[in-house]
């Protein structure tokens, strides 16, 4: 019996999308042979295409030697240079749209031994939209609330008549590549961001997905919009605040809002029937001051809480207490 020819096992994750006058193939190198024993020396992986006008089924990937007949070669990769088994190639030859490209992957050992071709995948490379228009954010408590126009046309010149869906990124750094987070409905055009961090500045953009039948093209972002969330909604009110009176002060004390952010108690004094003055402040724990200097006369006081956000939202006034200073 001749020796068995332990092959490279396939490729089983092969997928193709189109981005940006691009197809970005990806796909993961499978570090086994087919009896399921480890491949000790790596060697190649091949990435293969073929075009056509997208009717009938693609030609079969069929391999001669450790090449698929029929096929051009796209190219081809040294896996001991990888640094991983993880391969993503951004093919930008010669796309025609209307087309419909196939691509088939495999994995060749130290010793020539190529695989089975993957399964193939075929995507038709169609006109994607222009980046969508006017892009404006406003800052919510721990969201982000987005909208922007559809765009005009597709990057071809040609009217859009097919549904778009839209890509939201986002970047926490004015020069980073910004990530996916969400998409909408066919036809919406707002997002909201939920759950960010208050008084971080994050940096958004949107693109436009065509979906035709089953071709989708994305088309490029649009500029980026900086929103920085932050607390709008003011503590709960101080309550149940006393005062009492001597001889050029006056004390007061209060109950304080039950919220975990306050970082200042602002006290408030008003002479008459004159407008408050703020007169003091404390942190917290403390709930108690003392208002000193003050001249004879009868006065009005209230207390707020302000909180730490960088808006400083504060309160509504607590209860308001009237004492006379002798």
């Amino acid at each position: 019996m001749p020796p068995e020819t332990r092959l490279p096992q396939a490729v089983g994750d092969l997928m193709a999308v189109e981005r940006e006058g691009a197809v970005e193939v990806a796909w993961t190198v499978r570090g086994r042979r087919m009896d399921n024993s480890r491949i000790t020396e790596p060697g190649f992986a091949r990435l293969y295409r073929i075009d056509d006008a997208g009717t009938g089924e693609p030609r079969a990937a069929m391999r001669r030697d450790d090449r698929i007949v029929g096929y051009t070669e796209l190219a081809t990769f040294r896996l001991q240079d990888l640094g991983g088994d993880r391969i993503t190639y951004v093919d930008r030859r010669g796309l025609v749209y209307g087309r419909r490209y196939t691509y088939v992957a495999t994995t060749t050992d130290a010793q020539g031994r190529t695989s089975a071709p993957s399964a193939r995948v075929s995507i038709t490379y169609i006109a994607p939209p222009e980046p969508p228009q006017a892009l404006r954010g406003e800052p919510g408590d721990r969201a982000a609330r987005l909208g922007w126009q559809p765009p005009a046309k597709l990057v071809d010149g040609t009217a859009i008549g097919d549904p778009l869906v839209y890509d939201v990124l986002r970047a926490t750094d004015p020069v980073a590549e910004p990530s996916v987070i969400g998409r909408t409905a066919p036809g919406t055009t707002a997002y909201e961001d939920r759950g960010v961090e208050n008084d971080r500045t994050y940096y958004y953009a949107v693109r436009a997905i065509r979906m035709a039948g089953a071709a989708s093209a994305a088309g490029a972002a649009s500029e980026r919009v900086a929103v920085t969330p932050m607390k709008t909604t003011p503590p709960a009110p101080v309550r149940d605040v006393t005062a009492v009176p001597s001889r050029g002060e006056v004390r007061l004390s209060w109950r304080p809002s039950p919220e975990p952010d306050v970082a200042t108690y602002i006290v408030y004094r008003a002479a008459g029937g004159g407008a408050p003055m703020r007169v003091g402040t404390v942190r917290p724990p403390t709930t108690t001051f003392v208002d000193r200097n003050v001249p004879p006369g009868t006065y009005r006081y209230t207390v707020t809480a302000q909180d730490a956000s960088a808006r400083a939202n504060e309160s509504g006034p607590s209860n308001e207490v009237s004492v006379t200073v002798p």
